[in-house]
């Protein structure tokens, strides 16, 4: 029994501890908002935090979070509320088909919690790893921009 600590609460995978967190999170958990795209931790689609950190939960064995904490789009902002990303992407209208957009806010998230006024470099470079197929990197760019600027 695996126990992981997931959006603040502590739940339980009886499972293979090899199986990636992306399908414990899908499947086991029904937590769907984190999502697979390329399986190898390349696009992006698939990232959470733990421990705060952007990570690629596709290549991510549950094993590894065990007693970690893990963040996912469901728990990034309190029930009920926004985070500042989520109301800067709408305000941007930055989603088309909105397929990467959980694991964009999250890797933005974990860029604005280390660089609460990123420059436009800062922001390429956190958000080169994270693919949009519909190429709305512009509409990302501004909205992190007026994220910050609502955190702050």
């Amino acid at each position: 029994m695996i126990t992981v600590t997931i959006n603040g609460e502590r739940r339980e995978f009886d499972g293979d501890p090899a199986t990636p967190l992306l399908w414990v999170l899908r499947d086991a958990l029904d937590l769907t908002g984190t999502k697979f795209g390329c399986g190898i931790g390349q696009c992006g689609a698939c990232t959470v935090h733990i421990d705060g950190r952007a990570a690629r939960s596709c290549i991510t064995p549950v094993s590894a979070v065990a007693g970690r904490p893990v963040t996912t789009i469901e728990g990034l902002a309190a029930a009920g509320t926004e985070h500042p990303l989520q109301a800067a992407w709408k305000a941007h209208n930055v989603p088309q088909c909105g397929y990467c957009q959980s694991g964009q806010i999250m890797q933005a998230a974990a860029l604005l919690a280390t660089t609460p006024k990123p420059t436009d470099a800062q922001i390429e470079a956190q958000m080169a790893g994270n693919l949009c197929r519909c190429g709305t990197y512009q509409r990302i760019r501004a909205a992190i921009k007026d994220a910050a600027g609502r955190q702050a």
